[in-house]
């Protein structure tokens, strides 16, 4: 895998695409001079100019002149004028990667005439370099640009390939969606803190350390989380009464419950593009 040569345009440099850009300049796969990024905020691109030294413009036409990789980072709302804007101009376009969140792979197809395209499903962490992002490819995507989409996506974290579009929809309930469970999860954890009588801030200390700090410990250990939850359970101790509480209310199927109904909704604003 090679980005020798390569000029990049992303089209939106908000805050995911911006992420791209930084760690791709940072890690040094790129030279600021072959990315090229295009927002209608001018003080947006000034900044990224400024700390990264790449190329800038408000228009997006500009931005794809030459490409050889277009990323598509824009908001949702905006994918259609942006598409539209770049018909007839990118059909030579070696990769066409969307982290655009409900645009399927057809649509870009259909609309940019190129069917070298990698969709993909980034999260939220991402924007500090810790996020998941699930992908997919056309068949016509050269193993080549297959490699040069998984560095770029790497940039935002880790990453996974599926090989069919249908586990998008899955991605989208799964990790997509994912943070915002976590954080749920995370606020009620502070709120039981607080009514013991902890103050927010001790609270809040203590529960994001000891999330933080379990994720580590299950992705070192590499053991079953029913293993690891096992090993905190003394019988009759007080993490088996706190358990035994949460399971008869429910927790485990409200959270598996709730997956299944992002994944539908995912589905449903799939459908509803047909």
């Amino acid at each position: 895998m090679s980005f020798e040569d390569k000029k990049i345009a992303f089209i939106g440099a908000g805050a995911m695409g911006g992420t791209m850009i930084a760690g791709l300049v940072k890690s040094k796969l790129v030279s600021p001079e072959q990315i090229t990024a295009a927002d209608p905020h001018e003080a947006r691109g000034q900044e990224l100019v400024d700390s990264l030294g790449i190329n800038f413009t408000t228009d997006n036409v500009e931005a794809v002149d030459n490409a050889d990789i277009i990323v598509i980072a824009v908001k949702p709302q905006y994918i259609e004028s942006a598409l539209h804007e770049l018909r007839g101009r990118v059909d030579s376009v070696g990769l066409i990667l969307s982290i655009v969140a409900g645009i399927k792979i057809r649509d870009i197809v259909e609309d940019l005439h190129n069917s070298r395209v990698v969709r993909s499903i980034p999260n939220t962490p991402a924007m500090i370099g810790e996020g998941i992002t699930v992908w997919t490819a056309t068949y016509e995507v050269m193993d080549e640009y297959k490699d040069i989409a998984k560095s770029i996506l790497q940039a935002m974290g880790e990453e996974l390939y599926v090989a069919d579009e249908h586990y998008m929809d899955m991605a989208t309930g799964l990790s997509g969606s994912g943070p915002g469970y976590v954080f749920l999860i995370i606020e009620s954890m502070i709120d039981a803190g607080v009514r013991m009588g902890f103050s927010r801030a001790q609270a809040e200390k203590l529960v994001l350390q000891t999330i933080k700090g379990s994720v580590l410990y299950a992705q070192q250990s590499g053991t079953h989380p029913t293993i690891l939850r096992n090993q905190v359970t003394s019988p009759g101790g007080t993490t088996a009464a706190g358990l035994h509480t949460m399971e008869k209310a429910g927790l485990r199927s409200a959270i598996a419950d709730g997956i299944w109904a992002a994944y539908q909704r995912s589905v449903e604003l799939g459908a509803s593009d047909d």
